[in-house]
């Protein structure tokens, strides 16, 4: 399976960084199925950062994961879901133990309809069944060293502006 990093560097061997902010999934080393949110991703931070030029990492993930690694899989938007990104986002000092983690993406979008929930004006269910209306992008977290030994960088195509 194709998995894209969208980067100001080429990154032919991913880290895993500690985050200057609060994540969906926590730190590590995030990927996504979708070149096209990749390569917004690269785009957003190229015009952040007043950069000409850009990269999508182009990674190869194995079908099948060693069962060694502790992953955590959420097919769309659920109870759980909603929970475990809330965890990662407002709980200081959260970590969890998985190696990967793999589900929707919160964007922009998504982040108006949470800010609704932690405000008390939409409840979980309803939440749900907002965020099931959209068309949600995927993420992969790689979380662990282990994780990381998994993904073989293929190239990198430039983004420029």
């Amino acid at each position: 399976m194709k998995l894209y990093h969208g980067s100001l560097e080429i990154v032919q061997k991913p880290e895993i960084r500690k985050a200057n902010r609060t994540l969906d999934y926590g730190s590590g080393f995030y990927t996504t199925t979708s070149y096209e949110q990749a390569e917004a991703w690269v785009r957003r931070r190229m015009d952040e950062a007043k950069l000409a030029r850009g990269y999508v990492n182009i990674y190869e993930m194995p079908a099948v994961i060693p069962s060694t690694l502790k992953q955590l899989i959420f097919q769309s938007p659920t109870e759980e879901w909603v929970d475990f990104v809330m965890r990662n986002r407002t709980e200081k000092g959260f970590v969890h133990d998985y190696d990967i983690v793999y589900g929707p993406v919160a964007n922009d979008r998504v982040y108006a309809a949470f800010a609704l929930y932690e405000g008390g004006f939409l409840n979980k269910q309803d939440l749900i069944k907002e965020l099931k209306a959209y068309k949600l992008v995927d993420q992969y977290l790689f979380h662990t060293e282990a994780a990381l030994q998994t993904l073989t960088f293929i190239e990198a195509k430039e983004v420029v502006l």
